[in-house]
């Protein structure tokens, strides 16, 4: 059956890998209802209120998904005639512009791009039939983004409520955001939140402070700083769901919705401090954190991890560490191009002497720290001469990697 707008529904909310369960826990606490987890994402029963509020709350959601049409399949021209049965009329006008996106597993279906075009296809001819126009395509920013996901013999198709992922928080440079700085890669804003919710630190004064010694272009800082002073992730981006029919008449409970968000922001309840090797590095996070609001709430400072003193007598540190030139000592950056900085990172010469002087300079100066450090190198422990106390999987996009944690004692660890 399709789904009415004005119904409760299952909405669904990709998730990166390893990330389910946390996700599954953070929409239970923003939604007050139970959440149910597998594989690939979070289901959840709610109403156009409750994907508006997912979107503005959600710090591990990748979407949220709200259900049209599912059924069997065989073939395209199955897929065709589900997306018809769909009444496009409640969803859209033919003012308005769409995108397919297609997800496959163990499908049949020889070509996703075939695929999208014949949902494309039934969602115009249905338009066309009921209005006597037909809308346009919009690959960039769709009035109307639709996802397909076709399991070997089922089809969901939803309606995309968010727009831009949400890990697009909206405080990147407008310029490209993501790759500002050569050689950069940033975190993701929904990993740094998953790396925080994996640890249990919510930016309560009980969690004491948090430190990101190589922090990069500050994302885990600045995900941790917004926690800390009560700021919701989404506050400063727009969403699909603003320009799609059924939302119209709930834009006034969303207007409330982000004056309320607006108004719990308050003061820090605990530090969040920062830093990297690079001057450049840190004034690039800085620039970050000012768009992000919380410039205020982050101490910068750069300097060398292995010289960094500890900036309390207890807190928790939180590292995606880099590899090549910026974990080299100042003064002594590598010039390797990516392939070898990359191996050096996966096990060679430098990245074992730094990681072991990390280990050391933490045992003499953060004794009753605990120490997070997520890696795809299994073996960074044995490098770092340190036992994990925790490790939990984590996806960084294709990259499996480890969160490693450390309990940091004067002396030897073993």
């Amino acid at each position: 059956m399709s789904s009415h707008p004005d119904l409760a529904v299952d909405l669904f909310l990709p998730a990166s890998g390893g990330t389910e369960e946390l996700l599954a826990d953070e929409v239970q606490r923003i939604t007050g209802r139970p959440a149910e987890h597998a594989r690939g994402g979070v289901w959840v029963r709610g109403s156009f209120e409750t994907a508006m509020q997912l979107n503005l709350e959600s710090r591990l959601a990748q979407r949220v998904l709200w259900p049209l049409v599912d059924g069997p399949y065989r073939d395209e021209q199955d897929l065709y005639a589900l997306a018809r049965r769909v009444r496009w009329t409640d969803w859209m006008s033919p003012a308005q512009t769409l995108r397919v996106d297609v997800n496959a597993q163990r499908s049949p279906l020889t070509s996703l791009n075939f695929t999208a075009l014949r949902i494309k296809d039934a969602v115009c001819d249905a338009m066309r039939e009921a209005t006597g126009e037909r809308p346009s395509v919009d690959t960039r920013r769709p009035d109307v983004p639709l996802v397909l996901y076709v399991g070997p013999d089922h089809a969901v198709l939803y309606l995309d409520t968010t727009g831009e992922a949400l890990f697009k928080r909206g405080w990147r440079d407008a310029r490209g955001g993501r790759e500002d700085v050569k050689g950069e890669a940033p975190l993701k804003e929904t990993l740094a939140a998953a790396m925080l919710a994996a640890i249990g630190w919510q930016g309560r004064k009980e969690d004491g402070p948090l430190l990101d010694p190589c922090c990069g272009a500050g994302t885990i800082a600045i995900e941790a700083a917004q926690m800390a002073c009560g700021m919701a992730p989404g506050a400063q981006r727009r969403f699909a769901f603003e320009r799609q029919l059924p939302f119209r008449p709930h834009l006034k409970a969303w207007d409330a919705m982000r004056a309320a968000a607006r108004a719990r922001v308050h003061a820090p309840h605990v530090a969040v401090v920062a830093g990297d090797v690079s001057f450049r590095m840190t004034d690039f996070a800085e620039r970050n954190a000012e768009r992000a609001g919380v410039k205020h709430a982050i101490e910068f400072k750069t300097m060398d991890a292995l010289q960094r003193p500890a900036p309390a007598p207890h807190g928790v540190i939180l590292m995606n560490p880099p590899y090549g030139e910026r974990i080299a000592p100042k003064g002594q950056g590598s010039r390797a191009g990516p392939t070898l900085a990359r191996e050096q990172f996966e096990g060679g010469d430098s990245s074992q002497v730094f990681f072991g002087s990390l280990a050391s300079h933490w045992k003499r100066h953060y004794a009753g720290w605990s120490a997070w450090v997520l890696t795809p190198d299994f073996k960074l422990p044995s490098h770092m001469r340190l036992k994990e106390s925790r490790r939990v999987p984590l996806w960084n996009g294709p990259i499996e990697c480890r969160l490693f944690r450390f309990d940091l004692v004067a002396g030897s660890a073993r």
